[in-house]
């Protein structure tokens, strides 16, 4: 067996050639819209105000979870404009996003699939298994070959790296509503389609938002290891701060990234489950529009009938 060796890798550089040669056209679409959507929505982010940005950010958290997220996303935020990473920590929430929502938007789609397809699921569990197991620094090598340095091999990369967990949590909560549910639907005439946005998906919304949540996780994660690759934002003074040993600028970048991270987390988790969360303001709306119907129709059951 001396000097055996099958040479997987030259044969991966040679694939990776193949696409740069035959596929430039493809890059090229990729490179454009990724790079524009991120530097159009970083740009929104930086220009707005900081306080004017800081009160969406914390009006939002208290939209959809709780008064308490509120003041805590008010004074986290804060602590990042004092810490002078306010530029880099909205440059990371915009890549961030951008790569979340194309992720979502084709894991979502191939975990329905998955879920209705057993030939799919065989085919897609040992790709995903591949992909979840692979370190995320390899994702770097080819992104950075097709789309040189900067945001959008970051892009690239964080989707890949951020997909496996939507796929597989939707495909769960598809597999996971009772079937008793599902014949019931059937049993009334209802297409496989309406099944599927009338039962299915109302039901699994809980697992395909946590699967959502995990995304984002992922990707704030690879975002600070896409700085190695150019992209602007906290994971790249993450890497500066890895060249020079700067402790400081090390835990303030640091310290950006985790506190996105809970905001985003806890934002997701509040939208999967909205009636978890009854201190939220939708909650105290819904709650004083119940209580004010409830008035009105006590009212009317009071009111005597004419003889």
């Amino acid at each position: 067996m001396d000097g055996f060796r099958i040479p997987v890798g030259e044969w991966a550089d040679t694939a990776v050639d193949w696409v740069r040669d035959n596929l430039e056209w493809l890059l090229d679409i990729i490179t454009f819209i990724a790079g524009w959507l991120v530097e159009s929505l970083t740009e929104v982010l930086v220009v707005t105000p900081i306080p004017v940005a800081i009160v969406i950010f914390a009006l939002i958290g208290w939209l959809v979870r709780s008064w308490q997220l509120a003041v805590f996303t008010a004074l986290t935020f804060l602590l990042i404009v004092a810490m002078d990473q306010w530029v880099t920590a909205m440059q990371t929430l915009a890549l961030v996003l951008i790569a979340t929502i194309i992720a979502v938007a084709i894991s979502v789609p191939l975990g329905i699939w998955s879920a209705r397809n057993a030939t799919v699921r065989a085919i897609l569990k040992p790709v995903l298994d591949f992909m979840q197991t692979m370190p995320a620094f390899v994702y770097l090598i080819p992104a950075i070959t097709f789309f040189s340095i900067g945001v959008v091999p970051g892009v690239v990369a964080t989707v890949i790296f951020s997909l496996p967990p939507g796929v597989r949590l939707t495909e769960l909560g598809i597999r996971g509503v009772d079937s008793e549910t599902v014949e019931a639907g059937q049993a009334f005439g209802a297409k496989p389609g309406q099944i599927l946005r009338g039962i299915q998906l109302p039901l699994a919304t809980p697992t395909i938002m946590a699967g959502i949540n995990q995304v984002i996780m992922l990707a704030l994660s690879m975002s600070v290891i896409a700085g190695i690759a150019g992209a602007d934002g906290l994971g790249k003074e993450v890497v500066q701060a890895i060249s020079t040993v700067n402790v400081a600028l090390g835990v303030e970048a640091g310290l950006g990234v985790v506190i996105l991270a809970v905001y985003l987390d806890r934002v997701t988790a509040a939208l999967g489950n909205p009636g978890d969360y009854r201190s939220s303001l939708l909650g105290v709306l819904s709650r004083r529009r119940a209580s004010r119907l409830s008035e009105e129709t006590s009212a009317v059951e009071k009111t005597p009938t004419p003889a």
